[in-house]
């Protein structure tokens, strides 16, 4: 039986890099894409050390032309991917809508969507040809609520989730799956990259409380893509147990 191919996008920390590792631990083959090239190298080199056939690819999702030509220069051996994972997002600045930064709401757009658009155009006909494949697309619960100053990043969240939901209507003939993925407080780098390198701020917003990690997604990821084909999880929200909405917290200050 031939391996499966798993290709994500931000593989290079926090979710990606956790459904990396998973997949590759459960048999996966793995292209690892990401704007950090020593971060891919490394990866790369990590999981070849276990014996994991790895494809590295450095481009921004962002830029159309870079996921274009990235996608079309696969290796034959490497473009029956089985199972794509739109992971690649942030948040940048929190504040009202009339105070925002321009420049954090491209950032935005053009990562949380417009890059999982781009990467979606060319991997699914890969997908389409076969008649096989199932796209995992990481929301948020900002995708399902919006909350104080979270105004474009939960448009660009709400935006993902619409989005999935008419793939999966375009992909139903083809025997696609496609799954969405929202997690709630998880830390990983969100929160630094959130307040531009502000660590102290990032910190405190995990204070209180037993927050998610990145492994616990890579979980949720790993069940969905092992699914029997007649399964497909459309919508999963995974959130701490001491969280209840977007903004509502049991913490223990």
């Amino acid at each position: 039986m031939n391996t499966k191919i798993a290709l994500i996008t931000g593989a290079t920390s926090g979710i990606g890099e956790a459904t990396t590792l998973k997949l590759a631990e459960n048999g996966f083959d793995v292209i690892i894409t990401g704007r950090r090239n020593d971060r891919l190298t490394a990866l790369k080199e990590k999981l070849e050390k276990n014996g994991i056939r790895v494809l590295s690819l450095c481009f921004d999702v962002r830029v159309e032309s870079e996921v274009k030509s990235a996608i079309k220069s696969l290796p034959d051996d490497w473009k029956n991917v089985d199972v794509l994972v739109n992971n690649a997002g942030l948040a940048a600045g929190l504040s009202t809508l009339q105070e925002g930064d321009t420049d954090d709401w491209d950032r935005m757009i053009d990562t949380n969507f417009k890059g999982l658009l781009y990467v979606s155009r060319y991997v699914s006909p890969l997908m389409i040809k076969r008649e096989k494949g199932h796209i995992i697309n990481i929301g948020s619960i900002a995708g399902k609520e919006v909350y104080p100053n979270g105004n474009v990043y939960c448009a660009t969240k709400h935006a993902v989730d619409a989005l999935t939901k008419g793939m999966r209507i375009d992909m139903l003939k083809y025997n696609i799956k496609v799954t969405q993925v929202c997690p709630g407080a998880v830390e990983t780098e969100f929160s630094i990259v959130r307040f531009h390198g502000d660590e102290d701020r990032a910190a405190k917003v995990y204070e209180g409380f037993d927050n998610l990690i990145a492994d616990d997604i890579a979980d949720c990821i790993l069940f969905a893509v092992s699914r029997p084909p007649h399964v497909n999880i459309n919508d999963m929200i995974v959130m701490p147990t001491a969280q209840a909405t977007g903004t509502l917290f049991n913490k223990k200050l």
